[in-house]
């Protein structure tokens, strides 16, 4: 595992906070991260991807009331929309009996959702952290050059080869322009937004000129926005 730089602002934070935000694209390394922070204290995790997990928090309130001396780590919380309301008077529940930080950390991989969703109900209550891909400071000088081709999300930096590493990075596109973009609701088709995605990339540093993209895509310029906007939010750009 890759020592990464924020394990130790996470961790201050959830000593200072009832409640933590830890948001970052898919596949950054959130989980790996949470899951080593809990292992410094009594914790509990659950998968809100899971049937299973999310069959435990059908009441709430009554089952994480059971765990109130743990760190409950919540993964991709932004499935269980209602939740956040829960949270909030089992955070306030817990203030009132002395435990006031170290309640919750939450993991989202769409900060649209996750933002909307704990503004709303946990104003006062939660600390946001982002986490972005490896970057030069978490590797050693001799693997730069690798982590400049394969780039900084984990599975493909560590990859066994440059061509496993690229096929899943492709993958990796893939699913974002498959499962996870349509489930937020947008119909953009999927051939359209990989080539605004890779374009972005081409222009890399360079002054964005929503013109230019909205001619070469046959679309208007705030479509370009649009799109734009939805990669921001996915936290992919």
């Amino acid at each position: 595992m890759i020592d990464r730089r924020i394990s130790a602002e996470l961790n201050a934070l959830i000593d200072s906070n009832p409640a933590v935000a830890l948001i970052g694209p898919r596949q950054v390394g959130k989980t790996t991260l949470a899951l080593a922070t809990g292992e410094r204290r009594p914790s509990i995790y659950l998968d809100l991807e899971s049937d299973a997990d999310r069959t435990k928090l059908t009441e709430p309130e009554l089952y994480l009331d059971q765990h109130s001396d743990k760190l409950v780590i919540l993964d991709e919380v932004h499935r269980l929309p209602n939740l956040f309301q829960n949270l909030r008077g089992l955070i306030d529940r817990c203030r009132r009996t002395g435990k006031k930080t170290g309640r919750f950390l939450l993991l989202g991989s769409a900060s649209m959702d996750l933002l909307q969703q704990s503004g709303e109900t946990l104003a006062g209550r939660i600390a946001y952290l982002e986490m972005h891909p490896i970057d030069g400071t978490e590797v050693p000088a001799g693997d730069m050059s690798t982590l400049w081709v394969r780039g900084g999300f984990p599975d493909s930096f560590l990859a066994s080869s440059d061509r496993v590493s690229q096929r899943w990075r492709q993958d990796f596109i893939r699913t974002y322009l498959e499962r996870d973009i349509p489930l937020l609701g947008p119909r953009i088709p999927a051939e359209t937004l990989r080539r605004f995605w890779t374009m972005l990339a081409h222009h890399q540093s360079g002054l964005l000129n929503a013109a230019d993209f909205a001619r070469a895509l046959g679309v208007d310029g705030k479509t370009v926005a649009s799109y734009l906007d939805l990669l921001v939010d996915l936290l992919l750009v």
